[in-house]
């Protein structure tokens, strides 16, 4: 899976490219799936608001029967192309997003019916399949279909193409985040202290990405209200949060322009 997904990165790229777009200009990022494809979008989803910062609505995921879907297999709703549309119409999809459908096969009529209404919307369309010459080719604009072969149990699209899916997802994502300036070098450095878990790992990252003490990276954890990137720039400039948020707000939030790193 990994090698096959290698010779789909100029297609990733550009799709990482479009998403950035979309993203800074105040777009959506919204996958489409069904079956074991919507559920690796809806993870995908999911994970980005506790690692990244930002909002549970910049990245979303539809999935074929709805929340039921997550943990019950929903029959016939993947046949349902009016539904597709119909779930992705409820998002009030525009022009300003980026619609991503997910089909092992390239045929699931409820993506393809999500797609038809993103495009008819003005959307960037993109799409992750492991068929490349299928219907799904002609609704998006971009095509990123690794080949991954047989599946190991005839059919059961959870394995290996599922498995590349999930590659695929997760470097659409990351990419994104990271070109955004949700990353710093490697470390999180807008991940949601929520739990004392990742309270002590945003110590630590805050410690390595400054070179400060426990002490004094506490201090200023504290008095940056418990947000890292904030700490950061107190520690690494010397300064006090007011004049923190100011160089950030100056920066547009960009955290190595607000550090004089650019």
């Amino acid at each position: 899976m990994p090698a096959a997904v290698r010779r789909e990165l100029p297609a990733i790229a550009r799709a990482v490219d479009a998403i950035v777009d979309a993203l800074f200009r105040g777009g959506r990022l919204i996958y489409v799936g069904a079956g074991t494809s919507g559920r690796l979008a809806t993870l995908d989803a999911a994970e980005c608001p506790p690692t990244f910062g930002v909002s549970p609505k910049l990245v979303q995921a539809v999935i074929a029967g709805g929340r039921r879907a997550l943990t019950d297999a929903v029959e016939g709703a993947e046949d349902d192309a009016k539904q597709g549309a119909c779930d992705l119409e409820i998002r009030r999809v525009t022009k300003a997003d980026v619609v991503v459908g997910l089909t092992a096969s390239g045929t699931t009529p409820y993506v393809l019916g999500a797609l038809k209404l993103a495009r008819r919307r003005g959307a960037m369309t993109i799409g992750v399949t492991a068929n490349r010459h299928a219907p799904i080719e002609r609704l998006v604009r971009i095509t990123i279909a690794p080949e991954t072969g047989p599946e190991v149990v005839a059919g059961s699209t959870r394995m290996k193409a599922g498995t590349a899916q999930k590659l695929v997802l997760n470097l659409l994502s990351t990419a994104a985040m990271i070109r955004l300036g949700h990353v710093y070098n490697n470390w999180m450095v807008d991940v949601a202290l929520t739990n004392e878990k990742l309270r002590r790992r945003g110590l630590r990252i805050l410690q390595e990405a400054s070179g400060a003490t426990e002490s004094a990276a506490r201090r200023a954890l504290t008095l940056a209200g418990n947000r890292l990137r904030v700490a950061l720039v107190m520690l690494k400039m010397k300064t006090d949060a007011d004049e923190a948020e100011r160089k950030l707000r100056q920066a547009h939030g960009n955290l190595r322009g607000a550090l004089g790193e650019q």
